[in-house]
């Protein structure tokens, strides 16, 4: 009868090792789990032969390459094609994850299993030095904690949590969850954003076409006629021939300014003006505040309800807030729960939060349901989100239809002008000589 290796947590968090002879890889899992643990790897043992062979694979010099049967399998790393994974693609693999721990499945074997199907390159290698990691005895946090570009401190600290608890499968469905739901709210404002992103392009399409096309045709016509020129068609015109006559120049000074804009916005200073900005600006800026609030509240409540102490939760928030304003407002909460303070008081302080989150927020804490009431506040935000994004799409549409049609009918003016001025003298002329 075979043997199995297992390494498996006990109710305190406290890891254990052994060996047991059974028929089965699922009946050894089983077997662990009736001894009151909860197993984090089970492989068979290895025979005196094969570790004999492993020892001379491993002393071999390494090419760069595995061998596979007998084959030599070189793998060559592309810069730019790897370290980075999409958030859709980790979602997917998180759940699917979850699903196969959940099912009974070792952690180990599961990554093999979703290896194979793995069709992202960048992830199916991940995947692997995760299973060798896990092999060479690692437990599964400290193996993604060498991957921080894929795997974040958020993702990293609630699988942590997850193994010193014994709720591994738990953890990793609370993520999947997270991720899902973060992925569902922006992809929301994504797409109501694609709306007054496409005028603005038709815009600046139809100015381009207007500068330096229709504009200086007018101009030769102008250039014939003894009529004085109102100041605003010599503005129009003077702008049309720098744009035609010096299309690079005017390409590069734009380009200057976006870069010296994102360069600022990357600053201290500057990003936290943008930021301020961002949650202020009318109609956008209420989208943006609550998808804010409810990214906080929901990482929070992840975290502290998967075991992570409090204080590690708010260092986490503040790092993946993606807002200077929140991030400084989650970081005030810390320092005074570090002092021995509550959580709503700096809450409050703040001035980010608005009273009714706050108020929950006081309930929970002494109620004793914090992350429930987090979570709660998280729900109800997502559905403000929604309300919010319908609201600002409907009020956009129009407003960009009106900046589509002063910027057009500006120009058409400036250029009717000369006509109209031409038209009355001609009327006038015509009237004296009678």
């Amino acid at each position: 009868m075979p043997k199995y290796s297992y390494v498996a947590l006990d109710a305190h968090g406290k890891e254990t090792k052994g060996t047991i002879e059974v028929a089965s890889q699922n009946e050894a899992i089983g077997r662990v789990k009736e001894m009151g643990f909860f197993p984090t790897k089970i492989v068979e043992a290895e025979k005196p032969q094969e570790k004999v062979s492993r020892k001379k694979s491993k002393a071999a010099p390494r090419s760069g390459g595995k061998r596979k049967g007998g084959a030599l399998d070189i793998q060559i790393k592309i810069p730019g094609l790897s370290g980075r994974v999409k958030p859709k693609v980790l979602t997917t693999f998180t759940r699917q994850l979850a699903t196969l721990v959940d099912a009974g499945l070792p952690l180990l074997r599961g990554l093999r299993v979703l290896e194979k199907q793995e069709r992202n390159a960048t992830l199916r290698g991940i995947l692997s030095e995760l299973a060798l990691a896990i092999e060479g005895g690692s437990t599964f946090s400290e193996a993604l904690a060498q991957h921080p570009k894929v795997f974040n401190r958020l993702f990293v600290n609630m699988v942590k949590a997850g193994e010193l608890g014994g709720v591994l499968e738990v953890v990793l469905k609370r993520l999947a969850e997270f991720s899902e739901k973060a992925q569902k709210i922006k992809g929301k404002v994504k797409a109501a954003m694609f709306y007054p992103i496409a005028v603005l392009i038709v815009a600046t399409g139809i100015m381009i076409l207007l500068l330096t096309f229709v504009i200086p045709r007018f101009q030769g016509v102008f250039e014939g006629m003894n009529v004085k020129m109102p100041k605003f068609t010599l503005f129009v015109l003077a702008v049309s021939s720098a744009v035609k006559n010096h299309f690079f120049v005017t390409s590069i000074c734009v380009a200057v300014c976006v870069v010296v804009f994102m360069l600022i916005i990357r600053t201290r200073v500057g990003r936290l003006v943008w930021d301020k900005f961002k949650l202020k600006v009318p109609v956008l800026g209420p989208v943006i505040s609550k998808v804010a609030i409810a990214r906080f509240t929901r990482t929070l409540g992840t975290l502290v309800s998967s075991g992570v102490p409090i204080l590690q939760a708010l260092t986490i928030v503040k790092e993946t807030a993606g807002n200077v304003i929140i991030a400084n407002a989650v970081g005030g909460v810390h320092e005074a729960v570090k002092e021995g303070e509550t959580i709503t008081a700096p809450l409050e302080g703040s001035g980010v939060f608005p009273p009714m989150v706050v108020s929950m927020v006081d309930v929970g804490e002494q109620t004793g349901a914090l992350p429930e009431m987090l979570l709660r506040i998280a729900d109800n935000y997502d559905e403000e989100v929604d309300n919010a994004v319908s609201a600002m799409t409907s009020l956009l549409e129009p407003i960009m239809i009106i900046f589509l049609a002063v910027i057009v009918g500006s120009i058409v003016i400036a250029m009717f002008l000369p006509l109209i001025a031409m038209i009355s003298n001609l009327s006038g002329s015509g009237g004296d000589s009678q």
